[in-house]
């Protein structure tokens, strides 16, 4: 077990006094048998006059903060403190059909996993098919744990990370075609990957624990900002994390936030405000996890 805690501000600025729309949250970890939370606290400047929270169709905690004032600057700190049990390189116990590729979900499954089966995003070359396709072994049965885990650290090999503020991902294709992408780039081409195969795969959006914050020689990357990863279900396993950003198999130093079928849908922090476009001067994002 470990106490980690997490601190993400996010700050926008504007050069004249704005209105403010409603604003959509999603900076809760999801409670987990792996992740438990101890203490939480957000403090939002200028306060908003009304928070709601709800449940998203995943699941997945949603605040909306309504104001009632106009500012110059928007200020959202949250503060978090939980105990974590994630696992490094686990060995998942698949199901005995499901152990080597391919194989079929049962029939009890297939109805829930629903669309995360599905592609999501157009490859009318096939590139991103043939690309999943070198991990099925030619020489001899294709062990699904292996090719797993293949997949994720060869993202990691043979992509050049470059991280970015803009909002979105690039498809898979384009990652393909650029040999580069953030962390939430190569998730997506994972996901795609895995489902061309016929995996159920998932977008999780998160927060990332590099031990080289607290000193520690093994570094990670992705800190400093959120961060992303994807989730295969796998018969016996279940969800299974995978970050191919820097080649974690397990939920090791992986605090999940937002559990999703498309990056989209996992945006931290979305809003509204009212007044001229040349008004907005920017905005600043810096996430801080450390272990106690």
């Amino acid at each position: 077990m470990t106490v980690l805690k997490v601190n993400h501000v996010t700050v926008y600025r504007y050069a004249k006094p704005v209105r403010l729309g409603d604003h959509r949250l999603m900076f809760r970890p999801r409670d987990s048998h792996d992740m438990r939370l101890l203490d939480t606290r957000m403090v939002i400047s200028p306060p908003a006059k009304k928070i709601r929270w709800m449940h998203d169709v995943f699941g997945n905690s949603i605040a909306i903060c309504s104001f009632d004032r106009s500012t110059t600057e928007l200020r959202f700190e949250s503060r978090i403190r939980l105990d974590h049990f994630g696992l490094s390189n686990p060995d998942f116990p698949i199901e005995e059909y499901a152990r080597t590729y391919p194989f079929s979900y049962s029939s009890d499954e297939i109805p829930d996993l629903g669309r995360t089966t599905e592609r999501h995003f157009p490859d009318p070359d096939h590139k991103v098919d043939e690309w999943a396709k070198q991990f099925i072994r030619t020489d001899g049965p294709t062990e699904t744990q292996e090719m797993l885990v293949a997949m994720t650290r060869t993202i990691k090999d043979s992509f050049e990370y470059k991280g970015r503020t803009a909002a979105g991902t690039q498809s898979p294709v384009e990652t393909l075609e650029k040999n580069t992408g953030s962390c939430r780039d190569f998730a997506l081409l994972m996901m795609e990957a895995a489902r061309t195969l016929g995996f159920a795969a998932r977008f999780v959006s998160g927060y990332l624990y590099d031990p080289a914050v607290d000193g520690d020689p093994e570094s990670r990357v992705g800190g400093g900002a959120t961060h992303a990863w994807v989730q295969i279900y796998l018969p016996g396993a279940g969800w299974v994390e995978f970050d191919p950003t820097n080649g974690i198999v397990g939920g090791a130093g992986l605090i999940r936030v937002a559990v999703t079928r498309d990056p989209a849908q996992a945006v931290p922090l979305s809003g509204d405000w009212f007044g001229a476009a040349e008004d907005f001067l920017g905005m600043d994002v810096e996430v801080m996890v450390t272990s106690e």
